[in-house]
């Protein structure tokens, strides 16, 4: 089941139509802009939670206000763990506005999408009746879509999309002979790791190219970077603050450090799994746990990484924090 769609149908509805009050870009994001945007003053349950401690790319969020405020279709292409995804909902969050993200991975399908017939049980009968789908569902209503991986998606499904990439994309359901507008205030929104080229990397198995036809329906296309040593401190800081002393700063600029190795090396194609900033933040609070940085390493990441780059990740490891790892951390059994 997506997020914020419900199997039966019936969804609550925002209490609002439309974006009544405007709000300050510089108060809203922290971001040296006069910009104000539209936004709504009450939420819903489709309202993503607001995270306090979380730090705006002033590039990304520009293009993604862009979307919202003037019904761009915006799609934002990066590294994985970047946190693409996670912008495009901070930034409704601060908006009120509702945000519904679908994963095109290979199960999801046109009918998932568009929806199918089902049977149900009414009045003591089985009838047969028309259940929609999560796109129509959210083309109807004040709600931003947000497709992730979408340069995974099945070619059945891209068509599909296509259909409402246009601004007044209108929605043809063919078993119904209906044809379905978007609200005004529907907004579409799309991450993705390649630029729709497809993987010529290696890095990402299961991408593929994008006909650039639907490509040019994408009017904003922003690139969002793995942050500074600086920036990415100070949020793991903000999110662990045991590690708010000048000790514990040092602790983290050094996971960070080792983070920013592990990046390059999937770059560079050296080892397949990297630490996100999510990665880093897990690891800080394993270390409070358990005040053994090389065990909370072991059981954060290392654990999870093929067995013959082990190796690799023990020398980032000794680099960013001047000690080897214990040997059984990294030598494998052979039975």
């Amino acid at each position: 089941m997506s997020q914020g769609y419900e199997t039966t149908g019936v969804a609550a509805e925002h209490p609002l139509d439309a974006p009544d009050i405007k709000i300050s870009v510089r108060e809203a994001f922290g971001i040296d802009s006069d910009m104000e945007v539209p936004a709504f003053s009450q939420g819903s349950e489709h309202v993503p939670n607001i995270d306090p401690t979380y730090r705006f790319d002033r590039d990304t969020t520009m293009a993604i206000l862009a979307g919202f405020t003037h019904n761009r279709r915006v799609m934002i292409q990066g590294y994985h763990g970047t946190g693409k995804s996670t912008h495009i909902e901070q930034v409704a969050a601060r908006l009120n506005w509702p945000c519904v993200r679908v994963n095109l991975d290979s199960h999801i399908s046109r009918i998932d999408l568009i929806g199918k017939d089902a049977i149900v049980l009414r009045d003591g009968k089985q009838i047969t009746e028309f259940r929609e789908g999560i796109l129509p569902w959210a083309l109807k209503r004040p709600v931003a879509m947000v497709f992730d991986e979408y340069d995974a998606g099945r070619p059945d499904v891209m068509f599909v999309i296509q259909r409402v990439l246009e601004v007044d994309g209108k929605l043809t359901l063919l078993d119904q002979n209906k044809v379905i507008h978007p609200h005004p205030n529907f907004r579409l929104f799309a991450t993705s790791n390649t630029v729709g080229l497809g993987d010529t990397t290696g890095l990402y198995h299961g991408t593929q190219q994008i006909n650039q036809a639907q490509m040019d329906r994408w009017s904003v296309v922003a690139t969002l970077n793995y942050l500074s040593v600086a920036d990415e401190t100070n949020i793991v800081t903000a999110k662990v603050p045991s590690f708010d002393t000048p000790e514990g700063r040092q602790k983290i600029e050094a996971m960070v450090a080792l983070a920013n190795l592990t990046r390059q090396g999937f770059i560079a194609g050296d080892i397949s799994t990297v630490m996100s900033p999510r990665t880093v933040i897990t690891l800080a609070e394993n270390v409070e746990i358990f005040e053994d940085m090389s065990y909370a390493f072991r059981v954060t990441f290392l654990n999870r990484c093929d067995e013959v780059e082990r190796p690799i990740l023990a020398e980032y490891y000794q680099r960013c924090f001047g000690e080897e790892l214990p040997e059984e951390a990294i030598n494998v059994m052979v039975r």
